[in-house]
C-alpha cells in the first residue's frame, strides 16, 4: 500500500513558513538549499516549502509525494488511466518519479523515500551494489 509523505507548498518566503511550522508544530528543518527550497518534517511526512517563481505564481499547494514498494506495479496501474510516470530530474533528492492524477494534480513517487535525500548518482551506486549482491560469485 502507498503512503503519503511528502506535501510541498510554494510560497513567496521559504524562510518565514519554516519558522512557523518549526515554533508552530516543531518540524525539523532536514534540509536546506541556499536562496531555494527548504524540507522540514515531523518525522514522518516531509514537508517541501518552496519558492514561488515569479510574481503571477500563486502561492499554496504545489505537489504531494507518495512512497511505494513497487515502482513497476504503479506504473502499471497508472496506465490503465492513461496517465504516464516519468522520471524526474537527477538533481531532485526525494523523489525519482512524477506523474498527475486526471485533475492534474502532480504527485511525486519514490521508492527510497522522503526521509534522507538521494540524487541520481545515489541511486545508480545503490543499483549497482544491488546488482553486484545478486549475482553469484
Amino acid at each position: 500500500m502507498a503512503k503519503i509523505r511528502h506535501l510541498a507548498i510554494k510560497t513567496k518566503s521559504p524562510e518565514r513558513l519554516a519558522a512557523f511550522y518549526q515554533e508552530v508544530f516543531g518540524l525539523d528543518r532536514i534540509r536546506s538549499e541556499k536562496g531555494g527550497p527548504i524540507y522540514m518534517s515531523d518525522g514522518y511526512l516531509t514537508l517541501a516549502l518552496l519558492r514561488n517563481r515569479g510574481e503571477a505564481t500563486p502561492s499554496g499547494i504545489n505537489h504531494f509525494g507518495f512512497q511505494v514498494d513497487d515502482i513497476k506495479d504503479t506504473e502499471e496501474k497508472l496506465k490503465k488511466f492513461d496517465e504516464p510516470l516519468v522520471m524526474r530530474p537527477a538533481n531532485r533528492p526525494f523523489a525519482e518519479y512524477r506523474a498527475m492524477d486526471p485533475d492534474g494534480n502532480l504527485f511525486d513517487v519514490s521508492v527510497h523515500g522522503y526521509d534522507e535525500a538521494e540524487f541520481q548518482a545515489d541511486r545508480e551506486e545503490r543499483a549497482r551494489k544491488a546488482q553486484k549482491d545478486t549475482v553469484p560469485s
